[in-house]
C-alpha cells in the first residue's frame, strides 16, 4: 500500500509540475507574440526564463572580507581625495588664468587711455595753438614788468645759489 502511496503522490507531483511547466510555457508563449507583434525588424529575440527563490540563503560573516574591504575602501577614498585635489588646483589654475588675461587685457586698456590722454594733452598744451586761440581772443604778449609772481621775485632778476644745513642733520 506504501508504494501504491508513493507512485500516487510521484504521479500527482509529476503532473503538478508538467501543469506548472505547460502554464510557463503557455504564458512565455503569449509574452513572446505581444512582442513579436511590437517588434520592429526581421532579428528573433529569444528569452530565457529562471525562477530562483533565494529568500533561504544566509549570508555567513567573513571578518577576513570585512577587513579587505575597509581597506579597499580607504584606499579608494585616499585616491578619490587625491584625484579631487588635482582637478581643484587644475580648475584654479586654469581660473588663475582667464584672470590674468582679463588683467592684462585690462592694463592694455588703461596703457591706451593713457596714451590717448598724453596726446590729447600734447595737442592741448602746444604752445602754437595757445597763441592762436590768444590771439582770436584779442590777447598779446605780455609786457616787461606786466607779469608778477606770487612770491615777489622778479622773475628776471638773477638768483645768487645758497648751500644750506639739510633739517635732518638740525635736529640730530
Amino acid at each position: 500500500m506504501s508504494t501504491q502511496t508513493m507512485t500516487m503522490t510521484g504521479v500527482v507531483a509529476g503532473r503538478a509540475q508538467r501543469d506548472r511547466a505547460e502554464s510557463f510555457r503557455e504564458h512565455n508563449r503569449e509574452v513572446f507574440e505581444s512582442q513579436r507583434r511590437a517588434r520592429r525588424g526581421p532579428t528573433p529575440e529569444v528569452f530565457f526564463t529562471k525562477h530562483l527563490d533565494n529568500s533561504r540563503i544566509v549570508k555567513a560573516d567573513d571578518p577576513e572580507r570585512r577587513r579587505e574591504m575597509r581597506s579597499f575602501a580607504a584606499v579608494a577614498g585616499v585616491l578619490f581625495l587625491f584625484v579631487m585635489v588635482y582637478v581643484w588646483q587644475h580648475f584654479v589654475s586654469i581660473e588663475m588664468g582667464y584672470t590674468i588675461e582679463a588683467k592684462k587685457l585690462q592694463v592694455e586698456h588703461v596703457r591706451e587711455d593713457n596714451r590717448q590722454m598724453r596726446l590729447s594733452e600734447a595737442q592741448l598744451s602746444d604752445p602754437d595753438r595757445i597763441d592762436r586761440i590768444a590771439k582770436q581772443l584779442g590777447l598779446d604778449m605780455p609786457q616787461p614788468g606786466q607779469v608778477v609772481r606770487q612770491n615777489g621775485l622778479d622773475p628776471n632778476a638773477p638768483v645768487m645759489a645758497q648751500a644750506g644745513v639739510p633739517a635732518s642733520l638740525l635736529t640730530q
